[in-house]
């Protein structure tokens, strides 16, 4: 398996999952899905089972038993091993101390905002704020049916961490577009 398999952002997400207790990859791939959007668009089946092939291989995890359900074909629980711990907390401690230049593609579109027009952008700024809103609100009732279901707030700080970032962002989204109103942001003369 190539190292780069083991450069898959997924390889942290599997390794925590695997922290928490050992699964089969089935069991990852379903746990991947229903704890992020992100994850759930990213991850394929394919691309989940070359990951766990490339972690067995560097001794991250190993198989911990087999099982199988009825007539379902056999499958392999894997578990983090002394090694994939300790590179977990590597890579958890360089990610949380190192704060990286993240691009996304909403940044590669604002920085041409001017090719829309004032009218356009207008309208593509209040479109983008009403449906982060949107989301926003909904993450929020999310986040709080969790919490009162007492799953500790340790297990879903990262619901928080992505719940600032869509506040802040809406709260930018509205400044850039007051400051198109009130032409505090100047538009570049036609052509």
């Amino acid at each position: 398996m190539p190292r780069r398999a083991l450069d898959n952002p997924i390889v942290l997400a599997v390794l925590g999952l695997l922290l928490e207790q050992p699964s089969h990859p089935h069991h990852l791939l379903n746990q991947l899905r229903q704890r992020s959007d992100t994850h759930a668009a990213a991850v394929t089946r394919g691309t989940l089972y070359n990951t766990v092939a490339a972690l067995a291989d560097a001794d991250w995890i190993a198989e911990q038993t087999r099982e199988r359900a009825g007539n379902r074909p056999e499958r392999t629980v894997y578990a983090l091993t002394p090694a994939g711990h300790a590179e977990l907390v590597r890579r958890l401690d360089t990610l949380i101390r190192n704060p990286e230049h993240e691009f996304t593609p909403f940044l590669g579109a604002v920085s041409y905002l001017g090719a829309l027009g004032r009218d356009g952008a207008l309208a593509a700024l209040a479109e983008r704020t009403e449906r982060l809103s949107a989301r926003t609100e909904s993450d929020t009732a999310r986040l709080a049916r969790t919490l009162a279901a007492d799953v500790p707030r340790l297990h879903v700080i990262e619901a928080e961490y992505a719940l600032a970032l869509a506040r802040a962002e809406i709260a930018w989204l509205d400044s850039v577009a007051d400051d198109i109103r009130t032409g505090a942001l100047t538009w570049p003369a036609p052509a």
